[in-house]
């Protein structure tokens, strides 16, 4: 699964590198070993969904006993279809929100963790939460916006 998005991010940033993605891959790989799912391949065609080419996410969630897809193509995983294994899908947005609710203070430290790595350039809060606000995390930024001291 790490080709298809180090493959997204390349063809949609084209300030990344490979190489800058395959540290991430590793880095992903080495900070939590568990979370790369194997073995999913047979489930795939057995799977329908409205595109064929995202069959093999649900695939891969369903033995990983995901409870969650996290996309921003949310009419490619129709509730219909992932209630029967369990699932839901949120968008990134609606996601880290959720987290926010059960866990507050982990997910602002994550946050300042973030925005405190970014060094090239260093970003105030202001400039870190308009950062993700183009990403699409508006109700991510005010919740964090209500945290933040």
């Amino acid at each position: 699964m790490h080709a298809e998005w180090i493959l997204n991010l390349l063809a949609n940033c084209p300030d990344l590198t490979r190489k800058q993605l395959e540290r991430t891959r590793d880095l992903m790989d080495k900070h939590a070993p568990d979370a790369l799912v194997t073995g999913y391949e047979d489930l795939i065609a057995g799977l329908t969904l409205p595109d064929q080419n995202d069959r093999h996410v649900l695939a891969a969630a369903i033995p990983g006993k995901a409870s969650v897809i996290v996309t921003n193509n949310r009419k490619d995983f129709p509730d219909a279809e992932l209630e029967k294994y369990d699932i839901e899908a949120q968008t990134p947005d609606e996601f880290i929100v959720h987290l926010l609710d059960l866990f507050p203070s982990a997910v602002l430290q994550a946050a300042e963790d973030h925005r405190t790595s970014l060094l090239n350039p260093p970003r105030t809060v202001d400039e870190y939460l308009a950062s993700l606000q183009l990403q699409g995390l508006t109700n991510t930024v005010a919740a964090l916006r209500a945290l933040y001291p």
